[in-house]
Order: C-alpha cells, then structure tokens, then sequence
C-alpha cells in the first residue's frame, strides 16, 4: 500500500508548544511527501502566525473553528484530509527525527489499519514533567502500557500519538462525543467493526503532558471519570485492574487513620512500594529529585484517577 501521511494536530491556547511540535516536523528525516493540519479550536491565543512561520518548509493547512473539543477537532481535520492514513497528535509533544520513517516502515512490514505509540520524557524537560512521564509509563503504576512493547496485549492507542487509515475512519466515523476517555471509545469500535490494532515501539514522541501537580490532577482525574462510563458502553472490557488505584487510596487513608492508633504495621506495605517507586524512578532518570517527585505523582496520579473513578462509578 502506497501510503500518504496526514498529520492531525488539535490545539487550544497552545501556540508556543505547536512551534516547537511543527519545528520537529522540519527535521525528520522522512523523505516521502506529508502534510500537517493545525485545527484551532475556538482558542483566544491563536497559532496562526506560528503556522504562517513554517510555510516554506512544510505541506501546511490551518483551520480556525468554534470549540468543540479536542475529538471533534481531529473529526474535522480528518474530514479535510488529502491523504490515506492520519497520524493523530497533541500539541504537547516533540518528535525524535525517525518518528515518520519508523511508523512507515512498521506498517509495510506489518500493515494494520490504526496503531499507536508510546511518550517519553526528553532531556530538556522539567523534573516534574519528568517524573509525571515515569508515573504515566512505568510498570509499577501503570504496567507499562504506554510506553514498553512487551507490557501490552492488544493495544489501545492514545490520541496523543496514534494512527488511523483513512478506510477505518470512515467506517467508524471517528472519534464520539465523549469529552475523556474518547480514544479508548474509538479503539473498541475498530475493533468491532474488524480493524487491528498495534504498538510501533519506535514511533514514540516527547510528551510534555501537564506542568503543575493540580493539572496533573485534574488530568488523572478526567481519565478516571471516563473508565465506568466505558465499562458500561463495552460491558466485556471491564476489568478488576480499573479498580486499584481507587482500592489504592482508600487503603493509603485507613493505614494513615490507624497509623494514629499506633498500628504502624498497615502502613508498611505503602511506604515498600514507595520506595520501590524511589529506586526505580532513580535508576531510569538517574535524578534523586525526580525520584522523589516520582513519589508524589504516582499518588497523585492514583489520587487523581481513583477519585475520578470512584465519583463516574457511584454518582453518574
């Protein structure tokens, strides 16, 4: 298959960050033909003259529309598309100079009709953004699901760094109305209408993700609000693991409330894998501050989700 790449990127007020995304786009080393589609989404800090800066270096479309979202925004670029396969991106993310040539070269090898791949931390991100990246992708928060090929199954893109073929767009209309939660809800219904998934291991980006513990939060906390409204949408793709991260924090309170009483036992279990955490976070970033910030995003990040979880669960 003769494969022609669009690039999706939605933004809202993010102009400086979709400089520093288009400026990695100039220095892949792709050579086929490619074209990049910024959609503006009702934003008051606009990105249109960042766009214009990139004109002679790139095969550049810019739209400026009412919000709607980020799923409907790439809905929108998609639809305005020239080629066959779309790549989907957030603003917040760099990519390393093979990005395009390595998705290329996996789906000829092995063609499927959408994929996805994993983020990482750069050397010239903050501490925190850092230590947010190990707590998003570490086995021992997440069980590496976002960031190390032999941790997934059948794997659920993202839509921070995901692909689908035009044909698998069309038949699913794309992404839902769902706010959180809506790349998951698109990779179930490929899935039910018969298109494969996969992990391009070295199809990863830079992912900036959120910079302050509260975003952070909120963040962690939307995508804990989106699982039980999945579950109930694809009742067959609920699972027990959902649940730990609420299970998590409830018990990290008791052992706290009983700590009180002098029953220090409970809590032992809790400061073990902290420090698991610590040392593990250390041996990846090689920073003693981010292993220990590495501490306090892992549990905001439980925090943040188990919440989020436990209010969609029992408050609809």
């Amino acid at each position: 298959m003769n494969l022609k790449f669009s690039i999706i990127i939605p933004v809202y007020n993010r102009p400086n960050e979709i400089d520093e995304l288009l400026s990695s786009f100039v220095n892949q080393d792709y050579s086929q033909e490619f074209e990049v589609l910024v959609i503006e989404d009702g934003s008051e800090e606009k990105s249109k003259q960042i766009v214009e800066k990139y004109r002679d270096e790139l095969t550049i479309q810019y739209f400026d529309k009412e919000n709607t979202g980020a799923g409907q925004s790439r809905n929108y670029g998609m639809e305005r598309a020239n080629g066959n396969y779309f790549i989907i991106l957030d603003s917040d993310v760099i990519l390393p100079n093979h990005y395009l040539s390595s998705i290329e070269k996996s789906l000829k090898e092995n063609y499927t009709d959408a994929f996805g791949g994993a983020d990482a931390a750069h050397q010239n991100f903050t501490d925190l953004q850092k230590a947010i990246n190990y707590s998003m992708t570490s086995f021992f928060t997440t069980g590496g699901i976002r960031g190390k090929k032999d941790s997934v199954g059948k794997f659920q893109p993202r839509s921070f760094n995901m692909g689908i073929s035009k044909k698998a767009f069309e038949k699913t209309n794309g992404f839902s109305q769902m706010q959180y939660g809506e790349d998951i809800d698109l990779t179930f219904r490929l899935w039910q209408n018969i298109f494969e998934t996969q992990f391009i291991e070295q199809a990863f980006v830079y992912h900036k993700r959120r910079s302050t513990i509260n975003q952070f939060f909120n963040q962690t906390f939307n995508f804990g609000t989106a699982r039980p409204i999945l579950n109930r949408k694809y009742p067959k793709t609920a699972k027990l693991t959902y649940w730990f991260p609420s299970l998590f924090i409830i018990g990290f309170d008791i052992a706290l409330i009983l700590l009180l009483f002098m029953k220090w036992i409970f809590v032992i279990p809790f400061l073990i894998y902290f420090m698991v955490i610590f040392i593990d976070s250390l041996f990846q970033n090689k920073n003693l501050k981010v292993a220990f910030l590495s501490i306090i995003t892992t549990y905001t990040q439980f925090l943040g989700y188990g919440l989020g979880f436990l209010k969609s669960q029992f408050f609809k």
